[in-house]
This record gives structure tokens, C-alpha cells and sequence, in this order.
């Protein structure tokens, strides 16, 4: 493919990879003229000598920083959802025809498009998955516990430590007695 000038790119879509952007850019045509792999980089050094122009991208935490960054320098970044850009995606699965695809999405009217987030909204994004996670595993926990004392075959025994003593126990005889204290208490 000859190289022609930045002038001519009027859409491009970028593929994010961990450590490669695939590029592909398009003119006012629908024409390819731009199809390239950068370093992460070189990203920011190529579009700040390109005029302006629109950009997708797949929404990913990577995809946030880089539209802030991009629209700091005049270009039009917009952010799609991965499941919108699939139904453009020819041929085989590959790197470059992802960033077509990811072009070619970006221009549909009736795209829809994610709105980019600050640095402190994906913290707080993070915080809330943690946390979320977390709970999901306690509830398991305490679902396969209770499983586990309804279950009349077998007896589950644990080493119970108190002042300094350890005393092997019945796991129903300690539930009970705490659940016991809990009810007094309440």
C-alpha cells in the first residue's frame, strides 16, 4: 500500500493491543490509506503531527486514557462497545481487519458510543468490581458452610482455639452456640 499523505485521513480505527496499536485509516471515500502498526509510543507522536479527524476505538480502560489524550490534541476520539463493532469485522479475525472494522463502526449514525471516562471514574469503577467480587465470594463461602452443617452423613469437626487450648469440636455444637448467644444478645 503507498504511503500518501496525513491530509487524506479522515477516519481512523485503532486496535489496542498491551504493547501495539494496529492502525487503519480511511479517506472521505471509505478508502484505505493508512495501514500500519505503531508502538505504544509512537501513538501520540503521529497524531499530534495528523490534522484533526475522527477515532475509534474499542471501550477498554487503556481506550479512556488514550481518547482523553487524543482529544487534548484536537481529534475527534469516540468509544464503542465491543459487541457493536463485531457485526462490521470481515473475513477472519485479525488485528488490522479489527481496526477496519472499528473504522468503519465509528461512522454509523446510529452507533452507539461510550462516553469517556476520567482517571477518578475508572478508579472508582474499580473499586465498586472489587468490592463486588469480594461480596460474591463471601456469599459463596457462606452458602458452601451452610451446605456443608446441613449435610447428615458426616460430621464436620474443626480445631477450635480458646484460651489457649485447642479442642476439636462438632461444627453444628459451635454454630449452634454461637447462634444462641446471638439471639440472647439481641
Amino acid at each position: 500500500m503507498p504511503k500518501t499523505a496525513s491530509t487524506e485521513i479522515a477516519v481512523i480505527g485503532i486496535d489496542i493491543g498491551k504493547n501495539s496499536f494496529h492502525v487503519v485509516g480511511l479517506n472521505e471515500r471509505g478508502a484505505i490509506v493508512l495501514r500500519q502498526k505503531w508502538s505504544r509510543g509512537q501513538v501520540e507522536t503521529r497524531f499530534a503531527n495528523m490534522p484533526p479527524c475522527l477515532v475509534g476505538m474499542e471501550a477498554c480502560v487503556g481506550a479512556h486514557h488514550l481518547s482523553r489524550r487524543l482529544r487534548a490534541l484536537g481529534h475527534d476520539a469516540r468509544l464503542m462497545p465491543a459487541k457493536y463493532v463485531r457485526p462490521y469485522s470481515k473475513g477472519q479475525k485479525n488485528d488490522f481487519r479489527d481496526a477496519e472494522a472499528i473504522a468503519e463502526a465509528v461512522q454509523r449514525p446510529t452507533m452507539k458510543f461510550v462516553a469517556t471516562k476520567t482517571a477518578d471514574q475508572l478508579d472508582l469503577q474499580a473499586l465498586h468490581r472489587v468490592r463486588e467480587r469480594l461480596v460474591r465470594q463471601r456469599t459463596g463461602i457462606s452458602n458452601q458452610i451452610r451446605a456443608f452443617l446441613l449435610e447428615p452423613i458426616q460430621e464436620v469437626v474443626i480445631h477450635e482455639q480458646r484460651d489457649g487450648l485447642v479442642k476439636r469440636r462438632s461444627m453444628r455444637r459451635i454454630m449452634a452456640r454461637r447462634m444462641k448467644a446471638a439471639t440472647v444478645r439481641a
